[in-house]
């Protein structure tokens, strides 16, 4: 009995542990973070199937947030319920924000970063190995057949084209769902077509120092709008904290790059940002209402979505939404890896990370990601002196 008693509390060091290496660890973006958790959850441990990893994946990127979190909430539900959402993606943050948070800190106290450039230098190629194995592993899945290649073809030449992901991801879902809607109901196999196209609206009706001191309550809210309505890249962040603290006076341009350089160079979520802001505009508790705010509705998201995907998946229609979604998904982390191929491997050395990082992630079984990162990190710095 006591071992029974006891099994939550197994379960939910189980997903302390794996988040927040992968909190250290997990550098090179969404896409590379998405790579290495199927690697842990999926392939590794067996929490759950690809299939439901690409649901929740699918699902995750049609919501506002940092959508690699969001998937560490997810996976953190699955195995813990909705404990494990909420240490699951507390892990993997925690890292990143104390890295960013010591940053900040040298940052105000000297007015300048500590020189990491040449380990992130060996890091972006060697992550390049990971997300391509991850796009082979979850591309297997989400292909089921010939229109949804078509489907993900077309996203991603969206995607290289410049569209917004979530529109294309959105425009995939809703043609897929129409189109397999409608070839069901031609050949006969619906028996009740007009049940089945009403189904998802069911679903829905039944379920450096500032120049001026910001206050903290102003800091967390200001940080809550922007991670409530915040979609996209790190690009895209950059634009929404412009328009909210710089164009107001709370910060120079000079320093919401540095910031935004430093959410880059440091292991999980780009937004850690946040913090290094934070602590700029009111000190520490500026820095932890930042983050708090910042967070905060990702978490709220996830809670809501959660429960919501399986349910999805047993109605016919949304689930073929969903298939085309995921495999829009799987589209978006191609184009993904074709630009981040096209900016990394520019030099003999990064060829030669790249190559090891493919050899290693490709030809040793049961190799780690993490290791390929730290690897990468190590062959970075070392040429670095050549």
């Amino acid at each position: 009995m006591k071992p029974k008693a006891n099994k939550p509390n197994n379960r939910l060091r189980e997903v302390a542990a794996v988040f927040f290496k992968l909190g250290c660890f997990a550098f090179g973006g969404p896409a590379a973070h998405v790579a290495m958790m199927e690697e842990e959850v999926v392939s590794k441990r067996k929490w759950m199937t690809k299939d439901h990893f690409l649901d929740l994946m699918g699902a995750t990127n049609l919501i506002p947030g940092p959508n690699s979190t969001e998937m560490t909430m997810h996976c953190g539900h699955e195995r813990a319920g909705w404990k494990g959402l909420f240490v699951a993606g507390a892990c993997f943050i925690f890292p990143a924000v104390l890295i960013t948070g010591i940053f900040a800190w040298i940052y105000v106290e000297y007015g300048s970063l500590p020189q990491v450039e040449p380990f992130f230098f060996g890091v972006k190629p060697a992550v390049l190995s990971i997300i391509l194995a991850a796009v082979i592993k979850l591309g297997k899945k989400a292909l089921k057949n010939i229109e949804l290649g078509i489907l993900g073809g077309m996203v991603i030449a969206a995607g290289i084209l410049g569209l917004n992901e979530v529109v294309a991801l959105l425009a995939a879902g809703v043609i897929g769902m129409l189109y397999f809607t409608l070839k069901n109901v031609v050949s006969g196999s619906s028996s009740n077509p007009t049940k089945k196209i009403l189904w998802p609206f069911l679903l829905v009706s039944s379920s450096g120092k500032a120049a001026t001191s910001l206050g903290t309550l102003s800091v967390f809210l200001t940080f809550l709008k922007v991670g409530a309505i915040l979609y996209g890249s790190g690009y895209v962040l950059f634009a929404y904290l412009d328009a909210e603290l710089v164009d107001a006076g709370w910060l120079t341009r000079q320093q919401l790059l540095d910031a935004i350089a430093v959410g880059q160079f440091t292991p999980g979520p780009v937004l850690s940002t946040a913090t290094f802001i934070g602590y700029q505009l009111d000190g520490f508790w500026g820095a932890i209402a930042a983050t708090a705010g910042i967070f905060l509705p990702s978490f709220l998201f996830v809670l809501f979505l959660n429960p919501l995907i399986p349910r999805m998946r047993k109605s016919k229609v949304l689930g073929y939404f969903l298939d085309a979604v995921n495999v829009g998904a799987v589209g978006i982390m191609i184009v993904v890896l074709i630009f981040m191929t096209m900016e990394t491997a520019v030099n003999w050395k990064a060829v030669v990370i790249l190559t090891m990082s493919l050899m290693s992630t490709f030809l040793i079984k049961k190799s780690n990601a993490i290791w390929t990162i730290i690897g990468g990190a190590i062959m970075g710095y070392v040429l670095g002196f050549i």
